[in-house]
């Protein structure tokens, strides 16, 4: 009986070991670290096959630490498209680290770090044109079109 007793508070106390290793081990990580302005927990993927399903992206991104949320494309114009949240930013940079360049089903992926400034940029240049538009016809202005 004694024994087991020891037993149970030897796995209470290598549990609170390995909790306490955990902690200062991302606080480690985090400790004096400075990353770049573009590094951020959002990555934005392309070139993925048409068939990938969100359980696979998972598999595949899920190896670099906790995520939060994966949206795949799924649009003519977004598909072989994805967007990973990752839980802590750290893990975000590391996936985006080792996993640009990873050949899935014979194409390389191309991983970057998601950008709010230029995903919306095209449409604020859209709308932009059409306000643009609606003032040269109110007053009557022609101005001669340019080649793109």
């Amino acid at each position: 009986m004694h024994t087991s007793i020891n037993g149970l508070n030897l796995v209470v106390n290598f549990v609170i070991y390995l909790q306490n290793f955990a902690m200062a081990m991302q606080a480690a990580r985090r400790q004096g670290v400075r990353l770049p302005p573009e590094v951020n927990r959002i990555l934005y993927v392309r070139n993925l096959p048409y068939k990938i399903t969100a359980e696979e992206m998972y598999d595949i991104f899920g190896k670099y630490g906790g995520i939060r949320q994966i949206r795949v494309g799924n649009t003519a114009e977004t598909k072989g498209t994805a967007y990973v949240v990752y839980e802590d930013i750290f893990d975000a940079k590391n996936a985006c680290d080792h996993l640009s360049g990873f050949n899935v089903c014979g194409r390389y992926l191309v991983v970057l770090y998601y950008q709010a400034n230029r995903a919306f940029k095209k449409i604020d240049q859209d709308k932009k044109q059409a306000e643009l538009d609606k003032m040269k016809a109110k007053y009557g202005l022609s101005t001669p079109e340019v080649a793109k």
